[in-house]
């Protein structure tokens, strides 16, 4: 496996964690867990390893879903319910982009997220 796309897939998350204020050693252990797994999966299926950024974001979504909750929020919605934002494409690549899970806008690109 390319070692640069696990790195830079590690540094958008961690960009976008930073971004929304969730870099706590929780987050970053689900980060650091996510990569690993990541790597792995990468080795046994070369060809997919243009998703491994998408798939590492979504990895700490889920685990950080049983931890703090939805992350991240969707900060452009000002009606409606809270809620986040997700990976698109669905298998997190080749150019995975945060969407709001309301409208379906694109929110930013993975490792862009606005500070809030």
């Amino acid at each position: 496996m390319d070692e640069r796309l696990l790195i830079d897939a590690r540094a958008r998350v961690l960009a976008d964690l930073a971004a929304r204020r969730q870099a706590t050693a929780t987050a970053v252990s689900a980060l650091e867990d996510a990569c690993v797994s990541r790597q792995w999966w990468a080795q046994q299926w070369p060809e997919g390893q243009v998703y491994v950024a998408g798939l590492v974001a979504q990895d700490v979504q889920d685990a950080l879903f049983e931890e703090i909750g939805r992350w991240p929020l969707c900060t452009e919605c000002t009606e409606g319910p809270e809620h986040s934002l997700y990976i698109q494409p669905d298998l997190g690549g080749p150019d995975p982009v945060w969407v709001c899970e309301e409208t379906g806008t694109v929110a930013a690109g993975l490792g862009f997220l606005n500070r809030v």
